[in-house]
């Protein structure tokens, strides 16, 4: 009997789709076809998400937000798809990116990294996941790189990088700190990457803290709310995070900010 309800329990538990603990993106295939699924859902508020320049197609108006350029003015007014949290840092959970595999062998030489990662079809959704794609300078794209998030406490320690203008985000010391304007923002988007992919490395324990705590105190915005479920149609998940928080939101009397 027992050897029959094992053997039951465990036939359940794998027939069932969403078994494996994934709640991320289950329809977006690769990165190429979510930055045109992302151009179009972002096409109704046009600002980027760090410095908050309004963009049109591909180009960005810097002048809008008082970005200055720091090494490539050609890049500061091109628009790049950010992924707030960075693909090498959920990358390197992948063995194709760390070490590459079999497949990715060219000439006799093993290849690795994120060409090598875009074989996994579990990586191209976690890369294609459209919660965590927001739009955003080039330059600032490059300079930002894979550094975590941090407090650096405005003008950060290690110039040149310390300002962009009239953008406020901080590259210093291996660490970036967007705006306020962002930061909620990509606090909810590294809680919902962690809580949809787990076992990837995405919060570490120090930066748990850090981003509940930016949660708080920049509440989720009406923008972030109608975005998500423009994202659940096209991707086929709920964001948790911000179905919790966007129901606070509906909760509260009409003109409470």
């Amino acid at each position: 009997m027992a050897l029959f309800l094992r053997s039951a329990l465990l036939l359940l538990l794998f027939s069932y789709p969403h078994f494996s603990g994934a709640a991320g993106n289950e329809k977006v295939k690769n990165f190429r076809q979510a930055i045109k699924i992302a151009a179009k859902l972002h096409a109704e508020n046009p600002y980027t998400i760090y410095c908050g320049c309004r963009y049109q197609g591909k180009v960005i108006d810097i002048a809008s937000c008082g970005y200055q350029p720091r090494r490539n003015k050609k890049t500061s007014t091109q628009l790049n798809w950010e992924h707030v949290v960075p693909a090498e840092n959920f990358g390197r959970s992948f063995v194709e990116w760390r070490e590459g595999v079999p497949a990715c062998r060219r000439k006799g030489k093993m290849r690795k990294g994120r060409k090598c990662a875009e074989r996994n079809p579990a990586f191209n959704l976690m890369e294609a996941d459209l919660y965590n794609l927001w739009p955003e300078i080039a330059e600032l794209n490059q300079l930002r790189k894979n550094y975590s998030m941090a407090a650096l406490g405005g003008a950060g320690k290690n110039p040149p990088y310390a300002s962009f203008g009239g953008c406020q985000a901080v590259v210093s010391e291996q660490k970036f700190e967007p705006m306020d304007r962002a930061k909620g923002i990509a606090a909810r988007t590294y809680l919902y990457m962690d809580q949809a992919y787990p076992g990837r490395g995405i919060i570490s324990d120090k930066n748990q803290k850090l981003f509940e705590a930016w949660d708080k105190q920049f509440p989720v915005t009406e923008w972030e709310c109608k975005l998500a479920k423009k994202i659940r149609a096209a991707q086929g998940n709920e964001n948790p995070i911000l179905v919790e928080r966007c129901a606070d939101i509906a909760k509260k009397p009409t003109g409470v900010n």
